[in-house]
Formats: structure tokens, C-alpha cells, sequence
């Protein structure tokens, strides 16, 4: 603890020992509080609650963390590296393991309907060769009748 001042009084050393009684207890609340949501596996094993763990390949990771926090989910994400392309161990509590599962169904809907509809851009690629091709014949005919 460092007090800064120019006069040191009883009631500055008060005043810090109160700010320093102050701050202890906010640290030590903050260490009190449950991790939600993504956290560490250490964090999740931390819990004693058991943990599971499934596999997912696909590298666009950021969905399913969309979905799991719609859930409610509390799971951590481990990348493992050996493999090519890069797979991805998904932990999460025992108990959540409904929610879980619900959130990998709606992940895989949204993953099949990804595939069957095509991206944007490829249709507008599809449009880009539909204005090309010369589809009406648009030249001016001047024609005189009697």
C-alpha cells in the first residue's frame, strides 16, 4: 500500500486503509462468481459438475458459439492442431446436456440449409451471364408502306 500526500494525517491513512479493505472485497467477490457461457476447460473441470465432450470439424466455429449462448450452454473450446483440417473438442457440463443437444440440431439445420441454398455472390454470378447474352434483337428498322 502507497500513500501519496503531502501531510500525512490520521485521516488519510484511514481513508487508504478503507479504499485498500475496499478493494480486497471486490476481489474477492469477483473470485466468488461462476463463470456462463465460454470459458476455460480448467474453469468447466473447476465446477465438479462432470464434463462430456463432443467433436465438431467444421472450422467455422463462430456459429456454434452463437447457438450454445442462445442456449445457455456453459462449454469450452479446445483446438486440436494435429489434424488437418483443425478439429475442435467441444466440453460442456453433464448436466447441459440437453441444451446441448438442442443447440447441435439447430447447428446442423442451419448448416444444411447453408448448403442447399446458394451464396450470394454466386447468384450474382448467375445474373452477370443472364444481362451478358443478348436475349432481343434491338436493331431500328425504318420501313416505308404505300
Amino acid at each position: 500500500m502507497a500513500i501519496n500526500g503531502t501531510k500525512l494525517t490520521g485521516r488519510m491513512v484511514k481513508a487508504a486503509v478503507a479504499k485498500y479493505l475496499a478493494h480486497r472485497s471486490a476481489v474477492k467477490a469477483r473470485k466468488d462468481v461462476i463463470p456462463h457461457g465460454k470459458q476455460t476447460v480448467k474453469q468447466l473441470i473447476g465446477q465438479n459438475q462432470g464434463v462430456s465432450n463432443i467433436e465438431l470439424t467444421d472450422p467455422c466455429i463462430k456459429d456454434f458459439e452463437r447457438i450454445a449462448r442462445k442456449y445457455g450452454v456453459d462449454y469450452a473450446i479446445k483446438r486440436d492442431r494435429a489434424n488437418d483440417p483443425p478439429r475442435f473438442l467441444i466440453f460442456f457440463k453433464s448436466r447441459d446436456a440437453d441444451a446441448l443437444t438442442a443447440a447441435m440440431q439447430e447447428y446442423a439445420g442451419r448448416k444444411v440449409r447453408r448448403v442447399q441454398r446458394p451464396s450470394v455472390l454466386q447468384r450474382l454470378a448467375q445474373f452477370r451471364s443472364l444481362v451478358k447474352k443478348p436475349t432481343v434483337d434491338r436493331e431500328k428498322r425504318k420501313e416505308q408502306t404505300r
